[in-house]
């Protein structure tokens, strides 16, 4: 039973993994399989960014690197994907946030 449906918003995600090593694709994939088949999913890999308006990041460590992929919801299920990126500090970089809010209004946009 899946809880969530992951979909991809244009190629904002799909640029960024296509680039990534293997087995850093198969540990992205395994994290996003978890994502739409558990009831609730820890904080580990999945966290609401305070004050983003309604942006949350997919987390993934593989190794000792940190990776991050900006979501949002559309009706509850369905978990758009957009830009990601590799963390290199504590705190997500605003940039990431603020590009992740412009492609979230261009689908809004979109959709109307």
């Amino acid at each position: 039973m899946n809880y969530r449906k992951v979909v991809f918003y244009k190629d904002y995600f799909k640029s960024f993994f296509i680039k990534q090593p293997q087995k850093v694709k198969k540990k992205i994939l395994w994290t996003l399989s978890l994502i739409e088949i558990l009831p609730r999913i820890p904080e580990t890999y999945f966290k609401y960014i305070e004050s983003s308006q309604g942006i949350y990041e997919i987390r993934v460590q593989y190794g000792s690197n940190i990776y991050r992929i900006l979501c949002f919801f559309d009706e509850e299920k369905l978990v758009i994907l957009m830009n990601a990126f590799q963390k290199k500090t504590q705190k997500t970089p605003r940039q990431h946030i603020e590009r992740a809010l412009k492609i979230k209004q261009e689908y809004e946009d979109e959709k109307k």
